[in-house]
């Protein structure tokens, strides 16, 4: 999956697959984790969100989406 990279302290890159409708962050220690059946509009707002770090935390971690770890 390509990833935009984004300026964040906590996030390094943001991809999204529509049709799959999977978030692949990944995080600037280099873990990279992709989080399950994520609306759209989650993912539009995560890279227009003022704080990508804040956002992810608020609307995706702590919704409790299903994810693996991939790296």
């Amino acid at each position: 999956m390509h990833r935009e990279p984004v300026e964040s302290e906590a996030l390094r890159s943001i991809g999204y697959d529509v049709e799959q409708h999977t978030l692949e962050i990944e995080f600037t220690s280099g873990s990279v984790y992709r989080y399950l059946d994520v609306p759209a509009h989650l993912h539009v707002g995560l890279m227009i969100a003022g704080s990508h770090g804040t956002f992810f935390a608020e609307q995706i971690r702590s919704a409790g989406y299903d994810y693996e770890q991939l790296a």
